[in-house]
């Protein structure tokens, strides 16, 4: 069994922050946690020697994204998901779930019985691990399509969803919908009485709508600000309604440009950090730099951090999740533990993973990330594999130290 001690460095655990602690990796799994005064000498050990600088925070959690690397969940193979799970360590990203389009039937089943594939096959430590599936669509509202192909769209439907998660192999975990679609509310009650997570997005509704269907079994709002009816002094809408709902978590894509700084910030005021959940809706660009390419059959164009479709729309991200954190930090003032509630604890709390996912405790999951005085990713272990190494141009380790069997 491979053993890891990650020593010296503020470990932000969950039980509090230790300002100068070590973290110990058997296998899959953190071992122990606490103050360099008791950290073990372990002859069988790699060690990893860092620095006060240097904080060991648990990974990050992705709820909503479509792509990486060139690669896109609606490719329905086992080659993109592997893509995307190898490249997302990079940006401290240890987990996700794997985010469907509004596309033909066919297409969406086939990405999901990929889904179930990949989850029993290929999902081994050492990459970002697939918790399952985001169904983006096809239940939206036609007026707030944003980059979703309005073509496939469709009204929300019980037995069409249970022939998906059949599909899916039972690994569809949220669900994004327009409630005030004919059987939206249907819907709602259905997945929240099947333990998945009923999520408004990509909807018109207005205030008393959006009361209903939270009421009828809605917890969660996809992209906040984004792709739904916005602010009125008249009509809070979709926007407004789930700033004032405790019970609604929200997503955030926090790049500056789908949400401005101010917009952050009143958005943390009113949830709070426990009412937020950092993403990145990314799309296949990201990792890859400029030029054109395709997003649930929709050209999309980007040009450094905008990805948009020819209309102009907004049609996803290349944010990364730690690029994320950094924005947020800054728009908001927040605490380093607050923001890592936000990308770690609350998805893993919202998909009902605290056992083993979400935070840094002895027994839970080696997902652990190594950030440096600027929150760069320095190092990334996924279910205690080492994932993801930063090199320095000169392709040598940047400030992190490694000493084998000591």
């Amino acid at each position: 069994m491979k053993r890891w001690i990650l020593k010296n460095a503020a470990v932000y655990a969950e039980t509090g922050t230790i300002e100068q602690g070590y973290v110990l990796i058997e296998g899959e799994k953190v071992a122990a946690i606490g103050p360099m005064s008791s950290c073990p000498t372990d002859a069988g050990a790699e060690v990893i020697e860092l620095s006060s600088q240097f904080s060991i925070v648990p990974g990050f959690i992705d709820v909503h994204i479509h792509g990486a690397a060139g690669a896109d969940v609606m490719d329905a193979t086992l080659k993109a998901l592997h893509a995307m799970a190898k490249a997302l360590p990079a940006e401290g990203t240890t987990s996700f779930l794997a985010t469907t389009m509004t596309a033909p039937s066919e297409q969406i089943e086939a990405a999901l019985r990929n889904v179930a594939r990949y989850m029993a096959e290929a999902n081994r430590p050492g990459a970002a691990e697939v918790l399952g599936v985001h169904l983006e669509g096809p239940f939206l509202s036609p007026k707030r399509t944003g980059a979703q192909h309005p073509r496939h769209l469709v009204d929300p439907n019980v037995s069409l969803f249970q022939r998906w998660q059949e599909a899916a192999g039972g690994h569809i975990r949220l669900v994004t919908l327009a409630p005030e679609r004919e059987g939206g509310l249907e819907l709602a009650a259905y997945l929240k009485q099947t333990g998945v997570i009923a999520s408004i997005g990509h909807s018109d509704a207005v205030y008393d709508e959006v009361k209903a269907a939270i009421q009828a079994g809605v917890t969660h709002a996809t992209h906040l600000f984004n792709g739904m009816r916005g602010i009125h002094h008249r009509e809070p809408g979709v926007a407004g309604a789930v700033l004032m709902f405790e019970e609604v978590m929200c997503e955030l894509i926090a790049d500056g440009l789908h949400v401005a700084p101010p917009m952050v910030r009143l958005a943390y005021r009113n949830k709070g950090s426990e009412g937020l959940i950092l993403i990145t809706d990314a799309m296949r660009a990201k990792c890859l730099g400029d030029g054109r390419y395709e997003l649930g059959g929709q050209e999309v164009t980007v040009r450094g951090q905008e990805a948009r479709l020819a209309d102009g729309t907004l049609a996803g991200s290349v944010l990364k999740l730690a690029e994320a954190i950094r924005r947020v930090l800054d728009y908001t003032g927040c605490t380093i533990e607050e923001v890592i509630r936000m990308a770690s604890w609350n998805p893993a709390k919202q998909l009902g993973l605290l056992d083993r996912k979400g935070s840094l405790r002895s027994g839970k999951d080696a997902d652990v990330v190594v950030l440096n005085e600027r929150y760069e990713v320095m190092m990334t272990f996924c279910r205690g594999a080492l994932a993801y190494r930063q090199r320095d141009e000169r392709g040598e380790s940047d400030g992190v130290e490694a000493f084998g069997n000591r």
